[in-house]
């Protein structure tokens, strides 16, 4: 029995070894280091760059598995991890110089666009998902899937914003027979958010979007049930979805 506690213990012993050198594999990352960064970097549209300390772990490392994992429907995204070290060889410290990168603020997203000479900074919370993705839709202009928000309807909203107010009635009809062919349920109360929110600005115009964004985040911020906040934070995306492709039209 001791022999078999003691085989057990070697085994968990090594395994942990294992894992702590050859650290974790994210599902829709890719790790950089100082030899392939520049390569990488400059054969995709897009990248999003993490930089952090050597084997992260945690909310923030948990955060950033759900970006990866959003990633993988999107060709033109690629999500990466540079890990820095701040012993030994002090591998990838070149990096985190020449991005102005501080082990006090780890971990620091960066976006890289090809084209672009300076990598876009993120400020934000690093340990929300969303919000991270948000960042992503924003500067990139490519799609991520937020929860309640559906492709389809993302793609009506951008052609909604692009067309003359007589051609926006158009579009609305064009969204009410999508509605028609969903079968989820939560797939129909997203789509049926798409639709109001189009027909309220036929009647009040490109600004009721920001104006409304305002007011659900004051409810959401106020004193509701978590079933409401949950409900709330839906439809604050579908309207962020709103507000990115304004965006894009200004």
């Amino acid at each position: 029995m001791a022999d078999m506690k003691g085989a057990a213990f070697l085994c968990s012993f090594f395994l942990a070894l294992f894992c702590r050198i050859n650290g974790e594999i994210v599902k829709g990352a890719v790790s950089l280091n100082s030899g392939v960064f520049d390569k990488i970097i400059s054969r995709h549209r897009v990248v999003l760059v993490k930089f952090d300390e050597t084997y992260p772990y945690g909310e923030k490392q948990d955060e950033f598995k759900k970006v990866a994992q959003a990633s993988l429907s999107q060709t033109d995204l690629l999500v990466a991890e540079v890990q820095i070290a701040d012993y030994g060889d002090k591998d990838n410290s070149d990096l985190a110089e020449r991005f102005g990168v501080k082990k006090e603020n780890y971990p620091v997203y960066k976006l890289f666009l090809n084209g672009k000479d300076e990598p876009i900074s993120y400020t934000g919370d690093s340990k929300n998902a969303d919000k991270i993705k948000k960042f992503v839709m924003q500067e990139s202009g490519l799609w991520l899937g937020l929860p309640a928000c559906l492709e389809e309807f993302d793609k009506l909203v951008a052609e909604f914003l692009k067309a003359s107010p007589e051609a926006r009635l158009g579009i609305v009809e064009k969204a009410e027979a999508a509605l028609k062919t969903l079968t989820k349920d939560s797939d129909k109360e997203s789509a049926e958010v798409y639709i109001r929110t189009m027909k309220k600005i036929e009647e009040k115009g490109d600004t009721f979007i920001n104006s409304e964004i305002e007011r659900v985040e004051k409810l959401k911020d106020g004193k509701v049930s978590d079933k409401k906040k949950e409900e709330l934070n839906r439809r604050l995306n579908i309207l962020t979805s709103f507000e990115l492709r304004l965006k894009d039209e200004l």
